[in-house]
C-alpha cells in the first residue's frame, strides 16, 4: 500500500493545478489518471492552441443551480494569477474576441508547464490507472490496478461526461453519491444542436456556411456567429445558448444583429428600386444563405424588384429575418459537448475550500461540480480556480 497526504483522481486541469498547488505546500500528492496521459482535454481544446483562460472572468459568465458559489474561489484564484504562471514559463500566447488569451504555439505548452509545476512541486502521476474502488475507514484507501493507496484526503477531479473518446465517465458523480451527495441531473453543454425534416435537409445544404447574428431562448440571447452543418446548426452562439436550452424549446435567430430589418428593406426599396431582395440582402448575409432563405420566405416575389413589392410584404419578410424561428431536434449530445451541465451539488461543499459537507477530507473540484462555464475560456479558469482553493487545504 502506498500512502501520501493527498490522492487526487484525475489529471485534467482542475487535477493538476490542485496537486501544484498541495504539493507547493509539502504535502505528499498522488494524481490518478485513467487515460495514458495527463492533460487530454487541454491538448485537444481551442483547436490545438488551449483557449486556457479569458480576461473578462466574472461569475455572471457560469451556469449553476446556486450561482454564488463560483465566487470565492474565482476571486481568490484569478485570470490574471494564471496568466503570471503562464508568463513564468515564457509561454507566448495572444487575445482573440472577447477577451480570449490562446496560446501562440500549442496547448502542449501549458501541458509542459503544468507537469514542469508538478515535478517542482514533488507530485507523483500515475497514467493508466483504473480505479476499483474508493473506501473509507479512517483514511481513504483508493485500490486500483496500480496497486491500492492511502490518503487523508481525496481530490475528486475526474470531469464530467463530455468526449467519451477522451476517457470521460461518470465515475466522479458515482463516488459523489457514494458519500452521500447529491448529484443534479446533467446534460451535454456547449454543444451544437440538431434538426431533422426539412431543416436538416436546409442545414445539410448549407454546411460551412457561417454568419453572424444574435440567437435566444427564453430572456438568454447571444450575439455571434452561427455555423450551419450537416447536422444542424453550430458556431459560437450556438453553443453558448445551447447551455440554456432545454427540449422542446424554440430559438429564435436574428440574422441581422445591430440592424433594423424593416429600415434596411424599406431602404433599399428607396436607393435600389430595382433590384431584387436577394440582391439587396447579398450585402449582408452569404449568398447561400439568402437563396435559401429566398425559397422559405419570399418565394412568391422571389424575382419581383423592390419597387414593386408592397411594404406590408416588406415588413413581414422582415420579421421573418429578425425572429426566424426554430426547433432544434436535440443537441449532439456528450459526443461533441465541450461541458458538462449539472452534477454535484453544490450545497454539499464549502465555496472556499471544496471540501464535502458530508466526509471530512473529500473535495470535489472542476467540471465534475455544478458549476459550467461560457465558452471562451471559463472553464478552464474554473479549473485553475477551484483546484487552488482545495490544494490550498487538502
Amino acid at each position: 500500500m502506498t500512502t501520501a497526504d493527498v490522492i487526487i483522481i484525475g489529471g485534467g486541469a482542475a487535477g493538476l493545478m490542485c496537486a501544484i498547488t498541495a504539493g507547493n505546500r509539502g504535502r505528499r500528492v498522488i494524481v490518478l489518471e485513467g487515460s495514458n496521459k495527463i492533460g487530454k482535454k487541454i491538448l485537444m481544446s481551442g483547436g490545438g492552441r488551449c483557449n486556457f483562460t479569458n480576461l473578462h472572468c466574472e461569475p455572471s459568465r457560469f451556469v449553476s443551480d446556486n450561482p454564488q458559489f463560483c465566487i470565492s474561489a474565482l476571486t481568490r484564484y484569478t485570470q490574471w494569477d494564471f496568466i503570471a504562471l503562464v508568463e513564468k514559463h515564457g509561454i507566448p500566447y495572444h487575445e482573440k474576441t472577447a477577451g480570449q488569451l490562446f496560446c501562440d504555439n500549442s496547448s502542449k505548452d501549458i501541458v509542459s508547464m503544468l507537469q514542469k509545476e508538478c515535478d517542482s512541486a514533488g507530485v507523483q502521476i500515475l497514467t493508466h490507472c483504473a480505479i476499483t474502488s474508493v473506501v473509507f475507514e479512517d483514511r481513504f484507501t483508493v485500490s486500483s490496478n496500480k496497486g491500492k493507496f492511502a490518503s487523508e484526503s481525496l481530490v475528486v477531479a475526474s470531469g464530467g461526461l463530455s468526449i467519451p473518446k477522451m476517457g470521460a465517465s461518470g465515475f466522479g458523480y458515482q463516488l459523489a453519491r457514494q458519500f452521500g451527495h447529491k448529484v443534479l441531473d446533467t446534460t451535454a453543454g456547449l454543444v451544437p444542436f440538431t434538426f431533422t425534416g426539412a431543416m436538416h435537409d436546409l442545414t445539410g445544404r448549407l454546411s460551412g456556411v457561417s454568419t453572424a447574428a444574435t440567437v435566444s431562448t427564453g430572456e438568454v440571447a447571444f450575439t455571434d456567429d452561427i455555423l450551419f452543418t450537416h447536422r444542424g446548426l453550430s458556431g459560437p452562439a450556438i453553443l453558448q445558448l445551447s447551455s440554456y436550452w432545454s427540449p422542446g424549446d424554440d430559438v429564435d435567430i436574428d440574422l441581422m444583429p445591430g440592424t433594423n430589418a424593416v429600415d434596411y428593406l424599406l431602404g433599399a426599396k428607396q436607393t435600389q428600386p430595382k433590384a431584387l431582395l436577394r440582391t439587396a440582402l447579398g450585402a449582408l448575409l452569404p449568398r447561400a444563405l439568402v437563396t435559401e432563405l429566398q425559397a422559405l420566405l419570399w418565394p412568391d416575389v422571389a424575382e419581383t424588384p423592390l419597387t414593386e413589392i408592397a411594404d406590408d410584404t416588406l415588413h413581414r419578410i422582415a420579421g421573418n429575418l429578425g425572429h426566424w424561428t426554430l426547433k432544434p431536434a436535440a443537441t449532439e449530445g456528450y459526443r461533441t459537448a465541450e461541458v458538462t451541465l449539472g452534477g454535484v451539488d453544490t450545497a454539499e461543499l464549502s465555496s472556499r475550500t471544496l471540501e464535502s459537507r458530508r466526509q471530512p477530507g473529500l473535495y470535489f473540484v472542476g467540471e465534475v461540480v455544478d458549476v459550467t462555464g461560457h465558452l471562451g475560456g471559463f472553464n478552464f479558469q474554473w479549473a485553475w480556480s477551484s483546484g487552488w482553493a482545495a490544494g490550498q487545504v487538502a
